[in-house]
């Protein structure tokens, strides 16, 4: 428990920057007067989550062995994170933009670069048995820090201003900071004394060449195909079917992640009680169903306690098939590599979801709403598919 406190502290702090890039800092450009145009480019300031697995494996590669491999790396980017935020606070929310986003870009930066450390560590610490009860603590704890820095501070900022937002988030970081101080790491069993880089990528090669890991990479990269198209225009969906936006704001953001944690941890629970792998069958199959609703939500028509259903179904089964992924991804990593292989497996399933996402839009131009949920589903289904295909390769060890 002391163990998944942890992570679920460094996978909250994680969140924060990127909520407020994603949820908050849209709305503070188009209220400066930025354009459309310029705050879809904003969104490049997320790009350290996207190439994070270029410099992961420095993490493997480089410590200080009185702190430990993850910590020498983790304190001096919560540090870093905490100056950024502490920088940002000293910006008045009307002057210094640019000034604003390169800060924004260091955070993410910080804050990436945290992330792979703290997935090695992940790695390191947790038992077979366990690795569904932490991706319990990984993803519930990122949503929670995004909702957090994306919707609490900034609700909380009119009453401690743009100053008090920012200084919140980097006193969260230093508390988080604290917690690390106080946990003692001790390397795994199978852990290299720090590797060369020639070592690390001969590893991770070897890993790949490995029966069932190409198959690996290519479950990562489709799992969320299907849903990430649905997801993409669901909302635009919802509005031109004349829905408030305060509705969908209250179903989608709201009910929706409340149902999303909650299927984040029954995912965990899953494939900690059985197998990570038969926790996604399970999720992938149940995912299916909602996603099917919002095609015939298209087709019949739509109701508000129809569209409340479809969400909170979809929330809730993404969730858990989020959630069993990342624990089945951690039982195939090799610990001696566990930041990099991790990294390069979570950068593979942000590439396939963000490929999907980025062209449901013109799918649905060139066809219809309905259209684009039925491929979505269809996507799902296939998905399902290709698991049972190729369980067999799947469940080997990794090598």
């Amino acid at each position: 428990m002391r163990r998944l406190s942890v992570l679920w502290v460094l996978y909250f702090v994680q969140g924060l920057p990127y909520g407020f890039q994603i949820l908050a800092l849209p709305v503070y450009l188009r209220g400066e007067g930025v354009s459309l145009t310029g705050i879809g480019l904003a969104s490049a300031l997320g790009l350290p989550w996207l190439l994070k697995f270029l410099w992961s494996p420095l993490v493997d590669r480089y410590r200080h062995g009185p702190l430990g491999a993850r910590r020498s790396w983790i304190l001096p980017l919560q540090g870093g994170l905490a100056a950024t935020c502490f920088l940002a606070a000293t910006l008045s929310a009307t002057d210094g933009l640019t000034e604003l986003l390169l800060l924004v870009l260091a955070m993410n930066f910080c804050a990436a670069t945290l992330d792979v450390a703290v997935d090695g560590l992940a790695v390191d610490l947790l038992r077979p048995e366990e690795l569904g009860y932490g991706n319990i603590a990984q993803v519930v704890g990122y949503k929670i820090g995004i909702l957090t820095g994306g919707g609490l501070l900034v609700w909380a900022s009119q009453w401690v201003g743009w100053k008090g937002l920012f200084l919140a988030m980097g006193a969260l970081v230093l508390i988080a900071g604290i917690r690390v101080l106080a946990f003692r790491e001790t390397p795994p069993p199978s852990a290299l004394d720090a590797p060369r880089l020639g070592a690390i990528l001969r590893a991770l090669g070897t890993s790949l060449r490995a029966p069932g890991g190409l198959w690996l990479l290519l479950v990562v990269l489709t799992y969320k195909t299907g849903e990430s198209f649905a997801d993409a225009m669901f909302k635009p969906f919802l509005v031109d079917a004349g829905f408030e936006q305060a509705q969908i704001g209250l179903w989608v953001g709201t009910w929706g992640m409340v149902f999303s944690i909650a299927g984040s941890v029954l995912g965990g629970v899953v494939a900690s009680r059985l197998d990570p792998l038969r926790a996604i069958l399970w999720a992938a199959l149940f995912r299916i169903l909602p996603l099917a609703g919002q095609w015939l939500l298209a087709v019949v028509g739509t109701s508000a306690e129809a569209v409340i259903v479809v969400t909170c179904g979809e929330q809730f089964f993404g969730g858990a098939l989020t959630t069993a992924m990342f624990a089945y991804m951690m039982s195939r990593v090799d610990k001696r590599i566990g930041a990099t292989h991790y990294t390069l497996l979570a950068s593979l399933e942000v590439v396939g979801k963000m490929v999907a996402s980025s062209t449901s839009g013109l799918l649905a131009d060139a066809t219809s709403y309905a259209f684009l949920f039925a491929v979505a589903t269809l996507l799902s289904v296939l998905f399902l598919g290709l698991v049972l295909a190729v369980r067999r390769p799947l469940l080997r060890p990794p090598g």
